[in-house]
């Protein structure tokens, strides 16, 4: 390993991860030796953004909420929010605002989802063409509950967005659909521009953070998604920061997924949504997200997004390979 790697890696090691209840879906600060306390941590200045509330944003933020469309920029409390909309883009977030799943860092709700909009695939496209994007980004709650595990949601959003929007690049940011061939197969065959699905924190930390999910299952859908799409479809993944990982596991984990053909990556700094949510162990320093994007680059992705304040949708029409950029 690197004098380099050496200097910004966490010098102790890695303890052993307790698995989380399902009646408290994180933690309290109490329960996590070391962990920064939710009430009086104070963030570092490079992860201070503005509150949201221009013109654009109030704008888009009322006709969002008259179509009854979702945004994960709401729902999981997107730092980026305010930027995002102001610029003109937003991650739409479909299937509703309920998930089957009980993820330690997420803020999005949990429960028995009921939502069955069969019109919502034809109200995203709507929006999409009113906005006048070019790179269009949609995710969904994990589902499930669904025979297909939502795929089919996917498949009427992208369909619709090619009708009403022709000249705007579709990326999906979808769950693993439990590993399932068939589901990933039906999204992959109406060739979104991107594929992404999120594998968020290194194998180790899985049992604390994403109880019901396997790292390996990630990559593999990653994997058929590449192989299924050909060059007509890029993959792209994120993870996050700040959860008890170590330099290493991080640099481990971009291998994995390069080996998985994943071509983009992001790299996130965790944020607490709530106390009842996972403690965040450390606040990485932007040297080290430097470092991590040098790292991912050694390995061959062919487009890296590493910052405090990056998300996996964050400026998503610009972190694209080369290639796919010259095409836009």
């Amino acid at each position: 390993m690197s004098a380099e790697r050496t200097s910004i890696a966490m010098s102790a090691e890695p303890k052993a991860i307790a698995t989380r209840s399902r009646s408290k879906p994180g933690g309290t600060a109490t329960e996590a030796d070391g962990a920064l306390p939710f009430r009086r941590a104070r963030k570092p200045p490079w992860l201070k953004v503005p509150a949201p509330g221009g013109p654009n944003y109030r704008r888009l933020k009322a006709t969002i909420g008259a179509e009854r469309l979702h945004t994960v920029c709401e729902e999981a409390n997107c730092p980026n929010v305010g930027e995002c909309w102001e610029r003109g883009t937003a991650t739409f977030m479909i299937l509703g605002d309920v998930c089957t799943r009980r993820c330690g860092f997420c803020n999005v709700k949990t429960g028995v989802p009921t939502w069955n909009d069969p019109l919502e695939p034809l109200r995203v496209a709507n929006q999409v063409k009113r906005m006048g994007l070019r790179h269009a980004v949609v995710t969904s709650v994990d589902r499930d509950d669904l025979p297909d595990y939502g795929a089919g949601a996917f498949v009427g959003v992208i369909r619709s967005i090619r009708m009403q929007a022709p000249g705007c690049k579709v990326e999906v940011l979808t769950p693993d659909f439990r590993g399932q061939e068939m589901p990933l197969a039906r999204v992959i065959a109406e060739r979104p521009d991107v594929f992404n699905h999120n594998v968020e924190t290194v194998p180790r930390l899985y049992p604390k953070a994403r109880r019901g999910s396997k790292f390996l299952r990630s990559a593999r859908v990653l994997r058929l998604a590449k192989e299924m799409g050909g060059d007509g479809v890029v993959t792209k993944s994120g993870l996050m920061v700040g959860l008890g990982e170590t330099f290493e596991e991080m640099v481990e984990a971009f291998e994995i997924l390069r080996e998985h053909r994943v071509q983009v990556l992001t790299v996130g700094q965790y944020l607490r949504p709530t106390e009842n949510h996972l403690p965040v162990v450390r606040y990485w320093h932007p040297d080290e997200f430097e470092a991590l994007e040098r790292a991912a680059y050694e390995i061959g992705f062919e487009s890296v997004a590493s910052g405090p304040l990056v998300r996996s949708s964050y400026h998503a029409d610009q972190n694209l390979p080369a290639a796919a950029l010259s095409s836009a």
